[in-house]
């Protein structure tokens, strides 16, 4: 039987190789122009629950087709000497997203430690967007 690897070791495989932001740490980086937060959510995530203001949304399964320069769907953004914080709604998506990246090779990953819903309730700024349609 083959080798198998479960969420909980490749979460624990990321936790130990990426930088993970607490909250506190996080709130005062809002609003810094040198910081991109990466919204990994789904958009039906994103328009039931909100989102950090200014964040930029990629979803999860988009991730290494935006960050790959190379890739006919890479985002500028991800070109930018920024610091990445990436967040989901609890933590586990990022972690593992932000492992990804970093093996991508893009610098200043890291991601926020117990995600939007600790954001939420450390009182962190934010926004509903406008339904669509």
């Amino acid at each position: 039987m083959a080798m198998r690897k479960g969420y909980k070791a490749l979460l624990e495989e990321a936790n130990a190789l990426v930088e993970t932001v607490p909250v506190e740490a996080a709130l005062p980086l809002h609003g810094d122009d040198g910081v991109v937060f990466v919204d990994l959510r789904d958009p039906r995530e994103i328009q039931r629950e909100g989102r950090i203001p200014g964040s930029f949304s990629c979803p999860r399964g988009m991730l290494e087709f935006w960050i790959d320069p190379d890739s006919p769907y890479a985002k500028p953004v991800f070109q930018e000497p920024k610091r990445f914080v990436f967040y989901c709604a609890s933590g586990w998506r990022s972690a593992l997203a932000a492992r990804t990246a970093q093996e991508m090779g893009l610098d200043g990953v890291a991601h926020l430690g117990g995600g939007f819903s600790a954001w939420r309730q450390a009182g962190g700024a934010v926004e509903v967007p406008a339904p669509k349609g």
